[in-house]
């Protein structure tokens, strides 16, 4: 009967092209390979976006002209589609006055991808509400700037309130269909996304 010799695994070994044979029993050195694969968030799953790149020690081993497969395998590039994409990375989207607004529970679902916003409820439907309270007046107008500046190019622009001499509100909502659409959302996103650390009120540090 033959035996099996049983070597313990180093990580420090790379591939060996030539297999050590000892009683008829072949001992393979190998590295344990490790794929990162990184899967889409959504309803719609889109696939796998890659995998990691060969380490040289396998290229070394000419690994790929021991695998099993087809040469003329098709391989393909698979684009996210916007419900892969966040809401940031989102164009807004023309809104028919035939559109019916969101449903309170569906727009519900949306406030967990938007951070600091809330739903209010006024006679006119259900709009989105931010909220910041910046260091000074002039805080406060910078904010409101920026603010002008990357809603500008969605087409989709929601109230801006100067309350108070340092405090700023907007509200977000579609008055075509009378409540709030997908856009709504997509835009506070991209509201979420400025930067205001240098314009809130500085924390004190004692001593």
């Amino acid at each position: 009967m033959a035996s099996t010799t049983h070597l313990p695994f180093s990580p420090l070994l790379s591939l060996s092209k030539n297999p050590i044979e000892k009683s008829q029993t072949l001992v393979y050195f190998t590295r344990p390979r490790i794929s990162l694969k990184t899967h889409a968030t959504g309803t719609d799953l889109v696939g796998d976006f890659g995998a990691r790149d060969p380490f040289p020690a396998e290229i070394e081993s000419n690994f790929g002209d021991k695998v099993l497969g087809n040469v003329d395998t098709e391989h393909k590039i698979l684009i996210p589609t916007a419900a892969a994409l966040s809401l940031s990375q989102q164009q807004c989207s023309p809104i028919s006055h035939l559109q019916q607004p969101l449903p309170e529970d569906e727009a519900k679902k949306m406030l967990f991808k938007v951070v600091g916003w809330r739903l209010i409820h006024e006679e006119g439907g259900i709009k989105l509400q931010g909220l910041w309270k910046l260091r000074d007046f002039k805080c406060a107008v910078e904010l409101i700037n920026r603010i002008c500046r990357v809603v500008e190019s969605t087409g989709h622009f929601p109230t801006l309130h100067l309350e108070q001499p340092n405090q700023v509100r907007a509200e977000l909502w579609t008055s075509s269909i009378g409540g709030l659409s997908m856009n709504d959302f997509i835009v506070a996103a991209k509201i979420d996304e400025i930067k205001t650390s240098d314009l809130v009120p500085r924390k004190r540090v004692w001593a």
